[in-house]
């Protein structure tokens, strides 16, 4: 379907011709051969690397409406692109190109008694569709991810990035032609009509799987009103706990590093627990260097005592992901009890343990029910990039059909294969 920013009328029509497209799309793009595939994320870099001006003159207009509906200087800094951003676009398709392909791969080939061999062969979930806000370069990694996995894809970014997102949709229409993978494998929802959502949610006969990334509002309307299944995180209210068996200079650098090397991210530190016979000797320390920083400490009454420049922490506060410069602090007793403390608050997101005793890690690891658990190391490394997976379509805390970052293979179904010789079931 031509890429087209002009008022659609029949919002209906037009996602279900949308989602004819995919459907027929996606057929082809299961059975692309992996050479195919990277042929046109190549493809795609260097429509990107040839038509920069033109997506930073579409971007500079998307921030300019921006700035003039109020948006505030963080979500204008997300939409924006530049050179550099254009660069680590580039980047993401070429490292996407590189990973292995998933698709067909087969494991778990065994020998039945029967003679026939049974295992399992990675599929393509189909059609996916991926509801977004404000920043551009998602629309690259979506396609990228969703491409080499073999889906089609129907992405809807925010209003405020449209003319972005349809910039950057004509780049990779023109590498899919070129590369003679069908151009509707990857489209762009060229309305800004909050209608298309609903649609878009509800259309189990085109879209196999639903991937919102967005603020809790979003994700919390999709939730409730998908007919379609979802992966989905709503919080990222991540902890580090501070055992009395720490390496308390590992724990400050650590610390310091998950709550302050980026403040609006879904990974980053918004509780901290530290046991209380070693509060006294780590918790003044991070307290300086966090005002140093501007964060703003809310702490329970142990720390309050510890710490007097710390306001009072109420259950709000253990339940809130700030993505702001500010911390709560808790002093809990032991293990046992940050453990309770991240099962009774936590988002199932990601959890960290500081300590240099590994029955406590052990403990720690198999305990805590989050999607991503760590010992002795920072929260923001939950990431698809830092886990090897290239790129990522989201984070996910639900535990059906993918948990934690979503790369390549979070984007593939299993079936079971049976391999005979003319073997047939008796009696």
């Amino acid at each position: 379907m031509p890429i087209t920013t002009a008022p659609i009328t029949d919002i209906p029509a037009y996602m279900q011709q949308l989602g004819i497209n995919a459907r027929a799309a996606a057929r082809s793009l299961a059975r692309a051969p992996t050479a195919m595939k990277n042929a046109a994320l190549l493809a795609i870099a260097d429509e990107l690397n040839r038509d920069r001006a033109a997506l930073l003159a579409a971007n500079a207009e998307d921030c300019a409406a921006g700035a003039a509906a109020g948006l505030d200087d963080a979500l204008i800094d997300r939409l924006a692109l530049n050179d550099k951003r254009i660069d680590a676009m580039i980047a993401g398709l070429n490292e996407v190109a590189a990973l292995a392909d998933p698709v067909g791969a087969i494991t778990d080939l065994n020998y039945r008694p029967s003679g026939i061999q049974v295992g399992r062969m990675r599929v393509p979930l189909g059609v996916v569709g991926i509801i977004y806000e404000s920043r551009p370069n998602v629309t690259i990694d979506a396609a990228a991810l969703c491409l080499k996995s073999g889906n089609a894809t129907v992405l809807r970014g925010g209003s405020e990035s449209l003319r972005s997102n349809c910039a950057l949709a004509a780049c990779i229409e023109r590498g899919l032609i070129a590369a003679q993978l069908p151009a509707t494998g990857v489209q762009v929802v060229a309305t800004t009509d909050r209608a298309a959502v609903g649609v878009l949610i509800a259309s189990p006969d085109y879209v196999d799987v639903i991937i919102p990334r967005g603020g809790k509002g979003l994700i919390e309307r999709i939730s409730r009103e998908a007919r379609v299944p979802v992966i989905k995180h709503l919080d990222g209210i991540c902890h580090i706990y501070i055992d009395d068996r720490a390496d308390l200079e590992k724990a400050f650098t650590v610390t310091m590093n998950a709550k302050t090397q980026r403040y609006g991210t879904c990974n980053t530190l918004e509780t901290l627990l530290v046991a209380e016979s070693i509060a006294p000797d780590i918790l003044p320390r991070l307290n300086s260097a966090l005002i140093e920083k501007g964060v703003e400490i809310r702490g329970c009454p142990q720390t309050q005592a510890l710490l007097p420049n710390a306001l009072p922490a109420t259950d709000v506060d253990w339940a809130t992901e700030y993505l702001a410069p500010i911390l709560s602090i808790r002093i809990v007793p032991d293990l046992d009890a940050a453990i309770n403390h991240i099962e009774q608050y936590g988002s199932h997101h990601t959890d960290a343990i500081m300590t240099e005793d590994y029955s406590r890690a052990r403990r720690f690891l198999r305990e805590v029910d989050s999607s991503s658990v760590m010992v002795n190391a920072s929260t923001r490394f939950a990431d698809g990039f830092e886990y090897g997976l290239g790129a990522e379509i989201g984070i996910s805390t639900d535990k059906f059909h993918a948990r934690g970052p979503v790369g390549l293979d979070g984007l593939t179904s299993q079936k079971f294969i049976v391999l005979g010789d003319g073997q047939v079931r008796g009696g």
